[in-house]
């Protein structure tokens, strides 16, 4: 393997020093039109790829966001990922991206190793509330969003949705298509959008004057396809099924849509399925998945644009927390049958 072309042999190329081909990569404004254009043309004659890391090892910052999601096989995130890199582009910025899988310690990793990158900024969509790990970021000079992730810190940016409206659309649709008995499929107690939605859906119940027992809450120890599987096994071994069942997010959904069709269970005739997010697969599951609609390229778009403000003019930047609101997109997996009425009743 040849060794790579450096810059010292595009000096000797184009007879020029060292300094020179330096200015034509980085100030060619003060390079005389007919050397910058030997430079150039020794640079595309032999391939050379500038040295982009040791550059910014000398000025001492990456032109360089980071990414960390909870998950980076969940949609969600690869849909809200292609938002921050969309806006990272035009800025002129990478993304490098980082999966905690819903680990403490993973994430610390991943935040150590982007400040030995010196990133301009940290996307961070926290396992726990109060992360350590942002406190870390911010000792050290590096600007930092909270992603999908509410707060009250006037001293930091966020980029949200707002989760419990988003749970209480969820449920006081499921109660008005006469679901008595609910259970919520939750995900792990510190995750902070799964409790949210949790409160939304206790918000839907307390609103329509109904008891609490309306609705059971069953825990899964992640947000995942094969978690929500699990959970509706568990549902369909009881001897009575629940009316319906709200899940913390779609990939939950779509594991316990799948194993009401293993079952037989028929959806949403014997149950009714809501998922939130509202993937892309949600829609083209074997029941269309009602979910709550989060807007996620935009969610993205949002908090790298922060970021990047931020990282650029810090005693500038003003601070903003952005909440977007979720919607409901009603399809087959909760639209119950109305049974017929009577002859005799009224309408």
């Amino acid at each position: 393997m040849k060794p790579p072309i450096g810059i010292r042999d595009v000096a000797l190329r184009a007879e020029v020093s060292v300094g020179t081909v330096s200015n034509v990569l980085n100030r060619p404004d003060v390079v005389a039109a007919g050397t910058r254009e030997r430079v150039l043309a020794a640079i595309d004659a032999l391939g050379y790829v500038r040295n982009e890391p040791a550059r910014q090892l000398r000025s001492g910052t990456a032109r360089t966001i980071g990414l960390v999601v909870l998950d980076v096989g969940n949609p969600f995130f690869t849909d809200v990922a292609r938002g921050v890199e969309e806006a990272a582009s035009e800025a002129g910025h990478a993304v490098i991206l980082c999966n905690s899988g819903e680990s403490v310690a993973k994430e610390r990793g991943h935040v150590e190793l982007l400040a030995a990158q010196r990133v301009h900024g940290v996307l961070i969509t926290p396992v726990q509330s109060g992360p350590a790990q942002v406190r870390w970021l911010r000792e050290r000079g590096i600007s930092v969003v909270l992603l999908d992730h509410p707060t009250a810190e006037e001293d930091l940016c966020s980029v949200a949705v707002d989760d419990r409206h988003g749970g209480e659309l969820a449920v006081t649709h499921l109660l008005a298509e006469g679901c008595e008995r609910i259970v919520m499929v939750t995900g792990p107690a510190g995750i902070h959008q799964a409790a949210e939605r949790h409160r939304g859906a206790r918000d839907a119940i307390r609103l329509a004057s109904r008891s609490p027992e309306v609705l059971e809450v069953l825990p899964a120890p992640a947000l995942n396809v094969a978690c929500g599987l699990r959970a509706g096994e568990q549902l369909l071994a009881r001897a009575v099924l629940p009316d319906a069942v709200f899940c913390a997010n779609d990939l939950l959904a779509l594991g316990l849509l799948q194993a009401a069709v293993r079952a037989g269970v028929r959806v949403p005739e014997d149950l009714a399925i809501v998922g939130y997010d509202d993937i892309d697969f949600a829609a083209a599951a074997a029941v269309p998945l009602t979910s709550v609609r989060q807007p996620r390229h935009e969610i993205g778009r949002t908090a790298a644009t922060l970021v990047i403000a931020e990282s650029q003019s810090p005693s500038e930047h003003e601070h903003r927390h952005e909440v977007f609101t979720p919607e409901l997109v009603v399809r087959e997996s909760s639209r119950r049958p109305k049974l017929p009425r009577r002859r005799g009743e009224s309408e």
